[in-house]
């Protein structure tokens, strides 16, 4: 699966070192699956255990970080409210849209938004009732160009000289679909919205490991996506 990537920025302006080191640090915590030592987040700084400590206590502080029974650094709480300040109407529009599909299509359901060169998840819905589902974590990020969310991301704007072949292909159908391109065995398949007035772009993607599922969920998930435009449209 894809990660947040904590690597040190194409550039750091002077004198913010120390806030570009904190934010790779959070990134990286944010996206680690049992979370941070002090010796990983040193490692990752290239920095003096003492000073990776003293940044992750920083983060503790404002509830950025939390520490584990284990003694690992994990997400804290506030991240959770900075992650739901991000484009709240979008969300709470799909939202129930997103829920419905999910155990519709016994599928988890993504909502992904264009970031640069990458899609972002920022909202996900499972199945209610499937006894195995996939589970994702929020803020995981696949490129434009690879993978059914940003096909469909892409597809949403105009053709783009060297675009992949798949995107042109969304474009004629309504959705994009994948296998594989993310995860070994997963199947997507993703809808952009069709968003007015606004720079954001953003699909909802469904991933599966069922074929049958993934081969008949493409004219629903275009219904979704344009049932939520819809719904935007009349709110604003």
């Amino acid at each position: 699966m894809p990660e947040l990537s904590a690597g040190e920025p194409s550039k750091v302006r002077d004198g913010n070192q120390t806030f570009a080191r904190g934010l790779r640090v959070m990134l990286a915590i944010a996206d680690s699956k049992r979370g941070m030592t002090v010796q990983q987040v040193s490692d990752l700084l290239d920095v003096h255990r003492s000073i990776a400590y003293r940044m992750l206590q920083t983060l503790v502080d404002f509830d950025l970080a939390a520490r584990s029974s284990e003694g690992t650094y994990i997400p804290g709480a506030r991240l959770a409210t900075l992650a739901e300040a991000f484009l709240p109407t979008l969300r709470d529009v799909t939202g129930p849209v997103m829920r419905s599909l999910a155990d519709r299509l016994q599928s988890t359901i993504m909502l992904f938004v264009g970031q640069g060169p990458d899609a972002v998840a920022i909202a996900m819905a499972e199945p209610t009732t499937a006894s195995h589902h996939l589970a994702f974590r929020l803020g995981m990020r696949t490129p434009l160009t690879r993978g059914a969310a940003g096909y469909a991301i892409l597809a949403a704007g105009p053709p783009l000289p060297g675009e992949p072949e798949p995107v042109a292909t969304a474009r004629e159908r309504g959705f994009a679909r994948s296998h594989a391109e993310i995860e070994s065995g997963q199947f997507a398949v993703a809808a952009w919205i069709p968003l007015t007035g606004t720079a954001t772009r953003a699909c909802l993607n469904l991933i599966t490991y069922r074929e049958d599922v993934a081969a008949a969920a493409g004219p629903e998930m275009r219904r979704a996506a344009d049932q939520v435009a819809r719904v935007l449209r009349r709110q604003s």
